[in-house]
């Protein structure tokens, strides 16, 4: 057979983003045929990407996007397995890509997300799984939100790649919608307000609270006082509208919002690898996890 020349090598490189000499085992392997060999490395990048689903990925990115008349907002969280890949310019384009997808397309759920066709005619999983075998890492699709609103004023906000905010404001102007959007992502509110906080939650920290004040010695009287006032302030420090506003903290972000006549209709806040378990790994083991091809 012929041999397998650079320009070969270069142009099987350039369209499937892998590494020479996986490039140039392909081309033997199929007698130069290059629709063959991306072919061949199609079915061997989806079997790494199988291989490599297992492992743990709490790092990643956080991006989002506006519509251009601002009535629309998105979120999404992609995962991989460390803050370099995080900063790979092909991870941040898949990113950027599939958080312009869920903006234009409302997917119902991940699933929908991943079976979504991108503009170059891949589907989300299949340009995820072709990553994973170019960068050798684990990536996953985590989560993602999406807000639309008629009336209106949507805010998007990002720290640092690592938290991202959506906000939805009633009444106000951007300025409002992106100062409480930046609340958020510094306060971190579980509520909105205090009639959200479910019922279970404020008995167990009543409960709390009342144990700790019977140490006290003080009298029942007194002991109701103090449950009561505390836990007024535990329903401040979990809720929006009950926190001091961080630009201002001599203000609730309550009396903030009605000076302006506005109302926080809803909010999200993610926060990057939140609730994911990292593995524990020494450094030994994780080069060897390498040199094996884990």
């Amino acid at each position: 057979m012929a041999a397998i020349s650079a320009a070969q090598v270069k142009e099987l490189r350039e369209r499937t983003g892998a590494g020479m000499m996986e490039c140039k085992k392909a081309l033997v392997e199929t007698e130069g045929d290059l629709d063959l060999a991306i072919e061949h490395m199609r079915k061997s990048g989806l079997a790494k990407a199988d291989k490599k689903a297992g492992r743990t990925a709490a790092e990643g990115m956080i991006m989002a996007r506006t519509s251009d008349d601002g009535k629309r907002a998105a979120l999404v969280e992609i995962n991989c397995e460390t803050d370099f890949v995080a900063k790979n310019e092909d991870f941040q384009a898949f990113t950027l890509a599939v958080v312009d997808l869920i903006l234009e397309q409302d997917p119902a759920d991940i699933e929908a997300v991943l079976n979504s066709t991108l503009s170059e005619g891949q589907t989300v999983d299949e340009r995820r799984r072709q990553l994973v075998a170019k960068i050798g890492e684990n990536i996953a699709v985590r989560r993602f939100e999406r807000y639309a609103t008629e009336n209106g004023t949507l805010s998007a906000y990002l720290h640092g790649g690592r938290i991202g905010v959506l906000v939805d404001l009633g009444g106000g102007d951007a300025d409002l919608a992106k100062d409480i959007a930046m609340h958020v992502a510094a306060s971190n509110p579980a509520y909105g307000a205090s009639d959200e906080v479910p019922q279970d939650v404020l008995d167990k920290e009543k409960e709390i609270l009342v144990a700790q004040a019977r140490d006290s010695g003080k009298p029942d009287n007194i002991i109701d006082k103090m449950v009561e006032g505390r836990l007024r302030k535990f329903l401040a420090e979990i809720t929006l509208l009950g926190q001091p506003f961080v630009k201002d903290p001599d203000q609730s972000v309550e009396k903030l919002l009605k000076a302006q006549d506005a109302v926080v209709r809803r909010f999200v806040r993610l926060e990057l690898g939140e609730g994911i378990e990292k593995k524990s790994e020494n450094f030994a083991e994780e080069v060897m996890a390498q040199v094996r091809g884990d």
